[in-house]
C-alpha cells in the first residue's frame, strides 16, 4: 500500500493508535461507465457514445473516497479469479492505497458487473452478479483494529444479535465506532425493527426517503430527531435541500445547505458523503462542518461522472477553497459567494497544509490511452464553487471518459443513489 500525500489525522497518530482509520465490507463491482449519449438505443441498433471509462464499484466508492481524503483504509470483499477481479484489485490496492488484506479471491466465481449509460439528465444501468461464495463475517474474521468501520443494517447479518457475530460486533470490540447506512428496500416493508440494530451503533447516515420510510414520519426533520432517539449521532441527507445531523456527545443539531451545482451523476455521492462525516468526526470538528465539509466531497463528485473515478481529493478540496476565497476577495461575486466563503472559513486552518502533490480525482480503466476531457464542473450562479478538472495527482492512472449533459442541482443523495450504485 503507497504512503497517502497527506495526513489529515497524523496529529493522532502513535504507537498504540489502530492500524486503520475506515474498515468497511460489502460487494465490488466492475462499473462501465459510458457517458454522452444522445439517447438510449431502440431495439437492434447502436448507438455511439462519446466517452467511457471503467473503475471499481459497489463497496469500493466508499473505500476510495476514504482514502482518497487520507484516511488509512482497508475493505474486505470477495474477488473473482477473472480479468475484471485483477483489474479490481490492483485499481484498489495499487493505485487507490486500500488494504485488502481482509478480501479474498474466488476460483470459478464471475466478478460482478454494472453498464451504467448516462443520457441527458438520467442514467440506466444493467447488473450481472452472483452472491458471494463466503458470508461476510466468515470471510474477514476478525477485522483489524480500526477507529471506524461503516457497515449496513443487514437482515441477513445484523449488528448486535445475540446469536449472530457480525464482523461489524467485533470492530467495536476493538474500540471502533460504528457508522451504519442502510439500502433501498425493493420490498418496501421498510420494517422498523431493522434500526434495533442501532443500539450497538455510533452513527446512522441515511438520506430523507429511507429515514422517513423506517420511522414512519412525514418529514426529514421529524425523521432525524427519531433517528437520534436510538442513536449518538443522527444524519438525514436531503439531495438538493442540504443535510441535517444532531450529535447527542457533543450536544450539537446543525444543517448544511446543498451547493450549488450542476449533479452530472450521483453514483457514489453518499459513499463521498459518508467518508466525509468519518473524517470530521474521527478529527473532532463541530458537527456544522463536519456536515459542511461532507457536503463539499459530495458536490464535488456529482460534477463528475463514474462513481469512484468522480470521488475528490485533498488536492480537489483545496483547488475548490483557493478558487472560492479568491473570487470572494475579488468582490462583486454575490451573496452565494459571500456565504461559502463564510461557512467554509474552517478548511483555512487545512488547505495550507495540504501538500502541492496532495491526491486528487484518478481515472482509473482498461484503456490505455486518455481522453478524459474537464468534467463540467460548472455551478448554477458565479463559476468558482466548482472543482477543478481533474489532474494528475501521485495516484492518477489514465481514463476515459467525457462529461456530457447537465443534471439538476443535488446534494449527497439522489433516488438512483438507494441503487446498487
Amino acid at each position: 500500500m503507497s504512503v497517502q500525500a497527506y495526513d489529515p489525522l497524523a496529529d493522532q497518530r502513535g504507537p498504540d493508535a489502530p492500524e486503520f482509520d475506515v474498515f468497511t465490507a460489502g460487494t465490488v463491482f466492475l462499473d462501465i461507465v459510458f457517458t454522452g449519449l444522445q439517447a438510449m438505443p431502440a431495439a437492434g441498433t447502436e448507438v455511439w457514445a462519446d466517452g467511457m471509462g471503467s473503475c471499481p464499484g459497489g463497496i469500493a466508492n466508499l473505500a476510495i473516497a476514504s482514502s482518497r481524503l487520507g484516511l488509512r483504509t482497508s475493505m474486505a470483499a470477495a474477488f473473482g479469479d477473472d480479468d475484471y477481479a485483477d483489474f479490481n484489485w490492483r485499481i484498489l490496492s495499487e493505485q487507490e492505497s486500500v488494504d485488502l488484506s481482509r478480501s479474498r479471491r474466488f476460483q470459478q466465481w464471475h466478478s460482478p458487473v454494472t453498464v451504467s449509460m448516462a443520457v441527458n439528465r438520467d442514467r440506466s444501468m444493467v447488473t450481472h452478479g452472483h452472491p458471494a461464495p463466503m458470508a461476510a463475517s466468515q470471510m474477514i474474521g476478525r477485522p483489524p483494529r480500526s477507529r471506524a468501520v461503516i457497515a449496513p443494517l443487514s437482515v441477513e447479518e445484523p449488528l448486535g444479535s445475540a446469536d449472530m457475530c457480525n464482523w461489524a460486533d467485533l470492530a467495536r470490540e476493538d474500540g471502533a465506532l460504528i457508522f451504519a447506512d442502510v439500502g433501498w428496500d425493493p420490498s418496501e416493508i421498510w420494517s422498523p425493527s431493522l434500526l434495533d440494530q442501532l443500539s450497538v451503533c455510533h452513527a446512522f447516515m441515511p438520506n430523507a426517503v429511507e429515514a422517513m420510510a423506517y420511522t414512519g414520519t412525514d418529514t426529514p426533520r421529524e425523521a432525524l430527531y427519531a433517528i437520534a432517539d436510538r442513536v449518538p449521532l443522527a444524519v438525514v441527507t436531503d439531495g438538493a435541500n442540504g443535510a441535517m445531523a444532531i450529535d447527542s456527545a457533543t450536544g450539537e443539531e446543525a444543517y448544511a445547505p446543498a451547493l450549488r451545482v450542476t449533479a452530472l451523476d450521483p453514483t457514489g455521492a453518499g459513499d463521498v458523503f459518508g467518508a466525509g462525516l468519518v473524517l470530521g468526526t474521527l478529527s473532532g470538528w463541530p458537527l456544522v462542518d463536519r456536515l459542511s465539509f461532507a457536503g463539499i466531497c459530495s458536490a464535488l463528485a456529482v460534477q463528475q461522472f463514474g462513481g469512484s473515478l468522480a470521488a475528490p481529493g485533498w488536492g480537489d478540496i483545496a483547488d475548490w477553497w483557493h478558487d472560492v476565497r479568491a473570487t470572494a476577495a475579488a468582490g462583486g461575486s454575490g451573496a452565494y459567494i459571500d456565504s461559502l466563503a463564510r461557512r467554509y472559513a474552517f478548511l483555512d486552518k487545512l488547505v495550507p497544509t495540504v501538500p502541492v502533490g496532495a491526491v486528487r480525482r484518478a481515472a482509473a480503466t482498461m484503456s490505455l490511452h486518455a481522453d478524459v476531457e474537464a468534467g463540467a464542473a460548472a455551478t448554477a450562479n458565479p463559476p468558482p464553487a466548482t472543482g477543478s478538472a481533474p489532474v494528475a495527482g501521485p495516484r492518477q492512472a489514465t481514463g476515459s471518459g467525457e462529461t456530457a449533459g447537465t443534471g439538476e442541482a443535488a446534494g449527497p443523495d439522489e433516488a438512483a443513489e438507494n441503487e446498487r450504485g
